[in-house]
């Protein structure tokens, strides 16, 4: 068993698709609509999805916005160095929401930014994973 994706509903595509394409650097893997079912499915990697897991972006046609709720955490990627991932992502026009440094109570190097839709997205600088 693996993980092949994770998905979250967006309420506009190609702003979401800008974002994780351009700002993040993922690719757009495919792309297909649901005309019966008024919805439209993209998914973004790093990677191929045969080589690792990647993100399902769900656009509902009629559904403009959602309310995230508390339970929903983040998602994590492995960056080089994460305060040099925070400069390139305010570079392209990202939302940094939690500087390059050590976590709480930890030394892991850790950062927080947040998609079009207030996804958080944390980077964890390689190499820092201690705790």
């Amino acid at each position: 068993m693996r993980i092949l994706h994770t998905m979250l509903r967006v309420g506009n595509l190609d702003r979401s698709v800008a974002f994780y394409r351009d700002v993040l650097g993922m690719r757009e893997l495919r792309r297909k609509d649901y005309p019966d079912g008024r919805f439209t499915l993209a998914f973004l990697g790093f990677q191929s999805e045969a080589e690792g897991a990647v993100l399902e972006l769900t656009h509902n046609w009629d559904t403009e916005r959602y309310d995230l709720g508390n339970a929903y955490g983040h998602i994590a990627i492995e960056v080089a160095d994460a305060a040099q991932a925070c400069d390139a992502v305010r570079a392209r026009g990202g939302k940094v929401v939690r500087e390059a440094g050590p976590m709480k109570h930890g030394s892991t190097v850790i950062a927080f930014v947040e998609d079009p839709d207030g996804y958080k997205i944390e980077f964890i600088q390689r190499g820092t994973q201690k705790d």
